[in-house]
Order: structure tokens, then C-alpha cells, then sequence
């Protein structure tokens, strides 16, 4: 279970004046994916299907970190991005 901290943070993300670069949100998908549901036990897309390869890559480079710690690195990354896009 995320905290309400997490949850304001996932909204305050599509609230920003200015889009994160498409490797910034792969690396907010991968540690949102870690915190809501743990590590990736999904087959990875095929090579030709790009977007989700990247998104499950971005997953699955969180593979072993806990989910609070994976929440924690979340909120981090996005307090960043207010502070850079805001």
C-alpha cells in the first residue's frame, strides 16, 4: 500500500509547466511500477514493439529494490522535477 505522500506526488507529476524528457519518465515509470506492485514478472515485449520494451526495461531495472524504498526514490525524483520544471 502507497503512502498519500506517493499518491499527491503520481498527481503533482502530470501537473508540471514543462513535460519531463521521455528518460525522465521511464525512470518515474519504472520506480511508480516498483512501488505499486513490486518487481516485474511480466515476459518482456517484442524488440519491435518500442514503447513497452523501454517501459518494461525501466521496470525491470528496479527488480530487488523494496517497494518503500522504491516510493521513497519516487517522491525524491519528482520533488527534483518540481524544483526543475516548476
Amino acid at each position: 500500500m502507497v503512502s498519500q505522500v506517493f499518491e499527491q506526488k503520481a498527481e503533482a507529476v502530470k501537473n508540471l509547466s514543462t513535460t519531463p524528457s521521455n528518460d525522465e519518465l521511464l525512470q518515474l515509470y519504472g520506480l511508480y511500477k516498483q512501488a505499486t506492485i513490486g518487481d516485474n514478472s511480466s515476459a518482456r515485449p517484442s524488440a519491435l514493439n518500442f514503447k513497452d520494451k523501454y517501459k518494461w526495461d525501466s521496470w525491470e531495472s528496479n527488480k530487488g529494490l523494496s517497494q518503500e524504498e522504491a516510493e521513497k526514490k519516487y517522491i525524491a525524483l519528482v520533488d527534483e522535477f518540481e524544483a526543475k520544471y516548476n
